[in-house]
């Protein structure tokens, strides 16, 4: 469903909740999978100096990557980020990953942080779009875009 105006448009998707939660941020689209273990800095940086998006910023961003990638260990520095307030806001993904869900989990258990994680079908997260408002709503699967001119909707 699109909805048009001069100001923004607003696209919405449904996927599969693998961790509920809600949250909102602006989408960073990665090009290639991040391991968050000797993929991301202390302070929520991407520091793998061979990924695409090195030195972006996950902190409040919704995370778009197709999959996780990497060591078991990635499940326990997600959930350190997430603990910090550096993590990433959300994660979609179009693959399911146990062991990012596991960091999710993990933050919500200990921490009683909700990190929604969602999977999306590959021709609706090929839609995405980089910088754009994201509004998720884990415990229904919903993926919201706002594309604004200058960012964040109103």
């Amino acid at each position: 469903m699109t909805r048009s105006s001069a100001e923004h448009r607003t696209r919405t998707w449904t996927g599969r909740t693998l961790h509920a939660g809600h949250a909102e941020g602006a989408l960073l689209k990665l090009d290639l999978p991040l391991s968050f273990w000797g993929g991301a800095g202390h302070d929520g940086t991407i520091i793998d100096r061979h990924h695409p998006q090195c030195g972006q910023q996950l902190s409040g961003r919704v995370l778009a990557m197709t999959s996780g990638r990497g060591s078991s260990s990635s499940s326990s520095v997600l959930a350190e980020l997430l603990r910090a307030g550096v993590g990433p806001a959300a994660l979609v993904m179009t693959e399911p990953d146990a062991i990012v869900v596991l960091g999710a989990l993990v933050a919500s258990e200990l921490y009683d942080l909700d990190t929604p994680v969602i999977q999306l079908d590959p021709a609706d997260f090929a839609d995405l779009q980089d910088g754009a408002w994201t509004r998720i709503t884990g415990g229904a699967s919903t993926v919201v875009q706002t594309i604004t001119p200058g960012g964040r909707p109103s």
